[in-house]
């Protein structure tokens, strides 16, 4: 994020450049007066932080000066009414007045919409990994033919299968084939989060709501809004927040930790679990009227050993990208191994396969890789 700060008071100026040394995700470049900016001051810049009273050219004509073309926010040790209704009026986005803690400017910052907007901008998009689907097995081609059809839709998606059979691949495509197919893809494994922080992971929080909250944070349904969120693993979310998801589905709406306001999104929600939800449900684990709600579309991933067909098309893409990352010569399977391959049950699904091709790519001795390179006896497996 690049922020201009213009400022005549040299000690001013650089107390705000050191304290904002500490916000690594500010490249920070300081003026000692408009003039000196509007020289300067070109696209890349995101925001200004601009002092009011200033000799030769005051905050105000500053401003007109700049048509525009960035967000800005005013700091003054002399403030009137007039001046601040006069900035309103030049689309200023705050004023702060002096002297101020680090922390309020910050907080301004992060509510500039330039800012927000860079944040939507750099939130992560989905890229199909390598051998998604290289197959032509009937059990995915019928699954593919749902999904197009789903895609197209807003309606909630819960994948269902083994460990390892690639759900948030699956996600990923289902949201490259939908409208919001430019717009923020997001996975959270709700397994991988600790289950007092999940509430503040998801739905953010205001500085102060909590003992080490120093600042504000922005959850992960705001950075996905007008995309998608992939909830992973779903089965594990807190029965206690299980209640507050239902009423994010219901509302379009989120309020952060801390905060007493809400704020409108518009996601489209993914899930994804190997439990038997419905037995959770009995055992009072899970929400029944979440998991409808969740469950408008269900899709089930075949395991892999219903998908042969796709077994050596994606080892062989897996195999070319191991060579390449890791600098080998070209390396094939010969006929025994694509044989064991084809053969082997594989419990553990593509995860599973992918680990096994990375192996045998590191560990084989020659350009060819033959049963023995695959080390599946290893795995309980007996040569074919």
């Amino acid at each position: 994020m690049k922020i201009a700060i213009v400022e005549d008071d040299i000690n001013m100026r650089k107390s705000l450049e050191i304290a904002m040394s500490d916000y690594r995700e500010y490249d920070v470049h300081t003026f000692k007066s408009p003039k000196d900016a509007l020289k300067k001051l070109d696209d890349t810049f995101d925001l200004i932080i601009s002092d009011i009273n200033m000799p030769g050219m005051d905050g105000i004509e500053f401003v007109k000066g700049l048509n525009g073309r960035y967000d800005v926010i005013f700091i003054t040790g002399n403030a009137t009414l007039t001046r601040a209704i006069e900035s309103i009026h030049l689309g200023v986005k705050d004023f702060l007045l002096k002297p101020f803690e680090i922390e309020t400017l910050i907080a301004a910052i992060r509510r500039s919409s330039n800012v927000q907007q860079k944040v939507k901008k750099n939130a992560p998009k989905c890229t199909l990994k390598t051998g998604a689907f290289l197959g032509t097995s009937p059990a995915l081609e019928k699954l593919l033919t749902t999904i197009g059809k789903a895609a197209k839709t807003d309606a909630s998606i819960m994948l269902l299968g083994e460990s390892g059979v690639g759900k948030e691949v699956f996600a990923c495509h289902v949201h490259q084939k939908s409208p919001r197919f430019d717009k923020p893809f997001i996975a959270i494994n709700m397994a991988a989060i600790p289950e007092n922080l999940i509430e503040s992971e998801l739905f953010g929080f205001e500085k102060g709501s909590f003992t080490d909250a120093t600042e504000t944070k922005i959850g992960q349904f705001e950075l996905a809004n007008g995309g998608t969120l992939f909830l992973d693993e779903i089965a594990e979310m807190p029965y206690a927040l299980q209640a507050k998801l239902l009423r994010v589905l219901q509302e379009r709406e989120i309020r952060r930790l801390g905060s007493s306001k809400s704020t409108k999104i518009d996601v489209r929600i993914i899930t994804a679990t190997n439990a038997n939800l419905q037995q959770n449900i009995r055992d009072g684990k899970f929400r029944e009227d979440l998991y409808y709600r969740l469950n408008t579309i269900p899709l089930t991933i075949p395991p892999l050993r219903e998908r042969r067909e796709e077994i050596i098309p994606i080892a062989i893409a897996i195999l070319e990208q191991n060579c390449a990352q890791y600098g080998f010569e070209s390396k094939e399977f010969n006929p025994q191994a694509k044989e064991a391959l084809e053969l082997y049950p594989w419990p553990g699904n593509i995860r599973e396969l992918i680990s096994v091709v990375e192996r045998s790519a590191i560990l084989s001795d020659s350009g060819t890789i033959g049963v023995d390179d695959l080390f599946l006896e290893a795995r309980g497996f007996g040569r074919v």
